[in-house]
This record gives C-alpha cells, structure tokens and sequence, in this order.
C-alpha cells in the first residue's frame, strides 16, 4: 500500500472520479468508466488506513480489502447493467473481477477444503457469466477452475513421469471444453436459462448481443 507517501492522492484519485462522471454526463462514451473503474479500486486501498486507524498491514489484510472491494465493484456494475441500454458496466465488471478474483487466486491456504470453495466460486462465475451474458466471467472463472484441477493433478502424480500427461490431457480436456461451448454456446445457454424460475429471469440485466 502506498501509507501516506502523498496526502494529495486521495484527493486526485476523487478528482479524476468526478472528472470522470462530469464528462459522462456531456459524452455518452461508455470507456469513461475505466478510470473510474480503477480509481475505484485503488482508492480503497488508500481509504483503508483511516477506516481502521492503522498504518501497517499484512498481507492476508491486503488481499481481503482487493476481494471486498472488488465485490462493491462489481455489485455497482450490475446495478449500472441493469440501469442502462448503453455498456456503462463493462470496464466496472472487468475492475471489479480483477480485484475480487485477483485477490481470492493470491491468497495462501494449506487446506483442500479452502482449495475446493475456490474452485466452487470460480465455478460460481462461470455461471454468472451464463446469467449476466458476460464472458469475462467465464475467462476469470476458467483460469481459476483450471489452476484447481492442475493443483489436483500435482498431488496425484507428484513425483511421477506421469505428471507431465496428466497436465497435457487436462489442458487438452479444457480446450475441448472451450471450443464445444463455444460451438454450442447459444443451445447450452439456452438449455441452462429455461431453467431459472421466473423471478431470477427478472433479475437479468438487459442482454447485449
């Protein structure tokens, strides 16, 4: 964290928000809400030591601000998604992952119980991308459920020739996975949605194709 090194950043990281929204509301450029995105993120960080009232941070601290803030990003995009025709949520949904997942993959944990929930949240958001229609989940959600399966995959063939294959045949499996999806993407989507009971319909943002 950058701890009181100039006390004229938070003020810049408001300024460029307010920046931001000000030229929102004379140019409908929906890129204008990167920075904003950003900024978001990291004046959380910088917010940190005076809702706390402490200077030093551990690590595992630090993390559970980015996972916590990237949760009140993206909570805010799906707000936005909903509200508005125009893409004003993308670059919110892509901050917002960065730092809630970024967070989560970082973290150390010496329990498989704690391995196995990551791999349930990343698969968590692979569905959301299927509700939010917003590949970026998927992306996020993959990479997360592949690192799983590797660390799986180094356990049982730890110190074996084998373990080479095994990764081999688990990356192909993914890809296979992948380009079938994305063959099938409109039927698969479709399939899984008539599921959803009417009232989770409802909550669907606006679908942009």
């Amino acid at each position: 964290y950058h701890i009181w090194v100039k006390g004229g950043w938070l003020g810049i990281e408001i300024a460029t928000i307010v920046a931001a929204l000000i030229a929102l509301r004379f140019v409908r450029f929906p890129f204008l809400t990167a920075p904003i995105a950003f900024t978001l993120w990291y004046m959380s960080m910088d917010l940190t030591p005076l809702l706390f009232g402490q200077l030093e941070f551990s690590w595992s601290q630090r993390l559970w601000v980015s996972v916590w803030s990237g949760l009140a990003i993206l909570s805010v995009a799906y707000l936005i998604d909903r509200r508005t025709e125009d893409d004003y949520a993308y670059w919110l949904y892509l901050f917002g992952l960065l730092a809630f997942w970024g967070g989560l993959s970082v973290m150390d944990s010496n329990s498989e119980w704690n391995k196995l929930l990551y791999c349930l949240i990343n698969l968590a958001l692979m569905a959301c991308s299927l509700f939010l229609a917003r590949p970026v989940f998927i992306v996020f959600g993959g990479i997360g459920v592949f690192g799983y399966l590797g660390h799986l995959a180094h356990q049982v063939f730890r110190d074996s020739l084998l373990f080479p294959f095994a990764l081999t045949g688990l990356g192909l499996g993914i890809m296979y996975l992948g380009l079938f999806y994305q063959r099938h993407r409109e039927t698969i989507e479709h399939t899984m949605l008539r599921q959803l009971p009417g009232w989770l319909h409802q909550l669907r943002p606006q679908i942009r194709r």
